[in-house]
C-alpha cells in the first residue's frame, strides 16, 4: 500500500512566503496609493468643479471639460507640448547614443568626456534654465555676444517665438543627452563582442556594425528611454518657466506652464485639474501603445 505525501508542509511554506512577500510589498503599494493615487482621484474631483482653491467648490461635471474645446490657449499649449516632444526626445536620445558609443570605445581621457556628458544630470532644471539666461539673453547673452563678435546680426532669443522656441529645446537637449547616454552605455555594455566579429568578419564596416548589431541589439533600451522621455516632455515645467515664461505671447507655453497660470495666477484650479487630466491621459495613452506595440513585436519574432 503507496502513501500519499504528505503536502501540508509545503503548502504552509508557500503560504508564509506569499504573507513575507505581501508584507515587503505593502510599504511601496501604500506609498504609491498616498503619493500616486489618493492626488490623482483628488485631482479629477477637483477637475469637476468650479473652484479657487478656497472652501468648498461648486460641482460643474464635466463643463470644464467643455470649456478645453473651446480654449485656443489650451490648443496652443497642447501643439506646443507636442512639438516640443517630437524635437527634443528623438535628439536628447541620437545625441545620447552616439556619445554612448564614442564612450564606450577606446578614447582616450574616456572617464572625463564621460563625467562632462552626464555633468548636466547633477543640474535641477531650474538651474539649467538660469544657465539658458545666460547664454541665450538678447542683450547680454553669451551666444548673441559670440555671435556679434563673427559680425553676425544677434537673435531675439526672447522676443521671437522661433528663437523662445529653439531656446528651450536646445537647453533641453542639452540637459537630457546625459541620461539618455548613461543608461545607452550601460546597454552597450551588456552586449558581447561575438556578434561584432561575426560583423566583423563577414566584411561589415563601422557604420554597418552600428546600423545592423548595435541598434536592433539596443531595442528595449530605446524602448524605455523613448517612454521615459515622452512622459518628461510631456511633463516639462520648470525649465520653460524660468527660461521663456511660456512667452513670447505663449509662443513657448505648454501644458504644465498653462495649468499653472490657470491654477495659481487666475486661480481656476478646476480648470486647471482637467488640463492636468488630460495631461495624464496623454502619457498613458502613449505609454500603453507603446507597451503594446512592444509585446506584440516580442510575441511575433
Amino acid at each position: 500500500m503507496t502513501s500519499t505525501p504528505n503536502r501540508t508542509p509545503k503548502r504552509a511554506g508557500a503560504r508564509r512566503e506569499a504573507f513575507a512577500a505581501a508584507g515587503f510589498l505593502a510599504s511601496s503599494y501604500a506609498l504609491l496609493a498616498v503619493f500616486v493615487l489618493v492626488p490623482l482621484v483628488a485631482a479629477f474631483v477637483v477637475s469637476l468643479q468650479q473652484t479657487d482653491g478656497f472652501g468648498a467648490g461648486e460641482f460643474v461635471g464635466a463643463a470644464n471639460y467643455a470649456r478645453l474645446v473651446e480654449d485656443p490657449l489650451f490648443w496652443r499649449a497642447l501643439v506646443n507640448t507636442l512639438l516640443f516632444t517630437a524635437l527634443v526626445t528623438p535628439l536628447s536620445m541620437l545625441f545620447g547614443l552616439i556619445a554612448a558609443v564614442l564612450l564606450n570605445s577606446a578614447l582616450p581621457a574616456r572617464p572625463l568626456w564621460r563625467s562632462l556628458v552626464i555633468l548636466p544630470m547633477a543640474v535641477s532644471g531650474v538651474a539649467t534654465g538660469l544657465i539658458g539666461i545666460l547664454v541665450f539673453d538678447q542683450n547680454s547673452g553669451v551666444l548673441n555676444n559670440l555671435i556679434g563678435f563673427l559680425g553676425l546680426p544677434a537673435i531675439d532669443w526672447q522676443s521671437s517665438p522661433g528663437p523662445a522656441f529653439a531656446s528651450i529645446v536646445i537647453a533641453t537637449v542639452w540637459w537630457r543627452t546625459g541620461l539618455n547616454m548613461l543608461i545607452y552605455l550601460a546597454g552597450l555594455q551588456g552586449l558581447g563582442p561575438d556578434l561584432y566579429e561575426a560583423a566583423r568578419l563577414d566584411g561589415a564596416n563601422a557604420f554597418q556594425r552600428f546600423r545592423n548589431v548595435t541598434v536592433p541589439l539596443l531595442g528595449p533600451t530605446s524602448f524605455f528611454l523613448l517612454v521615459l522621455n515622452v512622459i518628461y516632455s510631456f511633463q516639462v515645467f520648470d525649465l520653460v518657466f524660468v527660461l521663456t515664461g511660456g512667452g513670447p505671447g505663449g509662443a513657448t507655453s505648454v501644458l504644465v506652464t498653462y495649468a499653472y497660470e490657470t491654477g495659481f495666477v487666475t486661480r481656476d484650479q478646476g480648470y486647471a485639474a482637467s488640463i492636468g487630466m488630460v495631461l495624464f491621459l496623454f502619457a498613458l495613452t502613449f505609454a500603453a501603445a507603446q507597451w503594446r506595440a512592444s509585446r506584440t513585436k516580442d510575441l511575433v519574432e
